[in-house]
């Protein structure tokens, strides 16, 4: 097989990148070791940045997301057990955020691909990137037991944190960042309506708390756990029980219970490679990066690596320039660091250090409340959680 760009990966940041090149006129095949329906059955965020909402218009997906996407114009902050709304809009000049499930999202970009028939390898075995140091790159992988290989122009590694691409880059090319907290999230889905219209975040304690949303019908919450705690520690009827202790006395009134759908703990980690690029090989999403879901931008920074880089490659087959590719990793990791900061930032605010003792639970209760008093610290807040400017 020949292509101009081949992608690894089909979740959002792959297929994302796939609909906008197809739009400009670049062939491009998407190769997944995953099935379409593992893909799907994926648990993730789903708060959109505007960045993101743009995209999935400019990608000529983004009806259904506009017809069952909820927009937020605020957040809460519970602590000391009062609850006190950042006002993202007022403070940002009028910019919001959406509530539309990453999954939903993929749905959208796979029926997309899939209506116009571009090809996408599902269920990839030994998938492997040969000579993106050179000029003819190569993807090689086995499909019902046969070898096959595509030869492109370019590879872009959207295969996540732990896929191929970035671990096919020789060790001294690549400098990686990482954090590591001590907890995790155990998060779980329920079909039952939520316990606020906007998100709530928890600081309390005993711990964490999330109260999210992926629809009017469907929840979404999350408690702070240590890194210890097993899922099949946790009932249905000791999470309730937990997150009632941590919430606010109204939203204990109006929080309505039920069977969980899907139930995880995930740990927490911030991570960043640098650089993205390694000759015809480009990483974008968490095979770059991972921030902690705290301020969920993680699917947003996919979005807006997704913007350089199909920039980049069109600005390359339209205009015969190479200028987008020499500068994807800097501009990506411009605006990747400064989401990391905020992540961490708003991580180290809102959870439970037990290590820090005292002194440390003290700064961060004076913290919260500089940022409720001061206008310039919630704007400060405001603006990084609905998504800094793109450069």
């Amino acid at each position: 097989m020949r292509t101009q760009v081949a992608i690894i990966g089909a979740g959002p940041s792959g297929l994302l990148l796939g609909q906008l090149l197809h739009k400009a006129g670049i062939d491009n095949i998407i190769v997944e070791r995953q099935s379409a329906e593992y893909v799907l059955g994926r648990i993730r965020a789903g708060i959109l940045e505007q960045v993101t909402i743009d995209l999935m218009d400019e990608a000529g997906v983004g009806q259904r997301m506009h017809a069952e996407g909820l927009p937020h114009t605020g957040i809460e902050l519970l602590f000391e057990g009062q609850r006190h709304r950042i006002d993202l809009q007022a403070l940002t000049g009028g910019k919001k955020v959406m509530v539309y499930g990453q999954t939903e999202l993929t749905r959208d970009l796979m029926d997309a691909r899939q209506a116009l028939g571009l090809p996408t390898v599902y269920s990839a075995a030994d998938v492997a990137v040969h000579d993106f140091d050179g000029e003819r790159p190569r993807v090689t992988f086995q499909r019902e037991g046969r070898s096959e290989t595509i030869e492109c122009d370019f590879i872009a590694g959207c295969d996540g944190f732990h896929g191929v691409c970035r671990a096919s880059v020789p060790s001294g090319a690549i400098t990686e960042y990482e954090k590591v907290y001590p907890f995790g999230w155990l998060g779980l889905l329920s079909d039952t309506p939520p316990v606020s219209e906007e998100l709530i975040y928890a600081n309390t304690p005993r711990g964490f708390a999330l109260c999210s949303q992926r629809s009017l019908s469907r929840s979404r919450y999350y408690l702070q756990v240590p890194l210890t705690d097993k899922v099949q520690d946790w009932s249905d009827e000791a999470f309730w029980n937990e997150l009632r202790l941590r919430l606010d006395e109204t939203a204990r009134e109006r929080l309505i219970t039920g069977p969980s759908l899907e139930k995880s703990i995930a740990p927490l980690r911030s991570f960043v490679a640098e650089p993205l690029r390694f000759g015809r090989l480009f990483l974008a999403g968490d095979a770059g990066h991972i921030v902690p879901p705290t301020g969920a931008k993680g699917l947003n920074l996919a979005a807006s690596d997704v913007h350089y880089l199909s920039t980049a490659l069109i600005e390359y087959y339209q205009e015969r320039s190479q200028a987008g590719i020499d500068h994807y990793s800097q501009r990506s990791l411009a605006r990747i660091w400064k989401a990391e900061r905020f992540s961490w930032w708003f991580t180290n605010l809102m959870h439970r250090f037990p290590a820090e003792g005292g002194f440390g639970q003290r700064v961060q209760e004076a913290e919260l409340d500089y940022l409720i008093h001061s206008q310039a610290a919630s704007t400060a807040l405001a603006e990084n959680y609905v998504g800094l400017p793109m450069a």
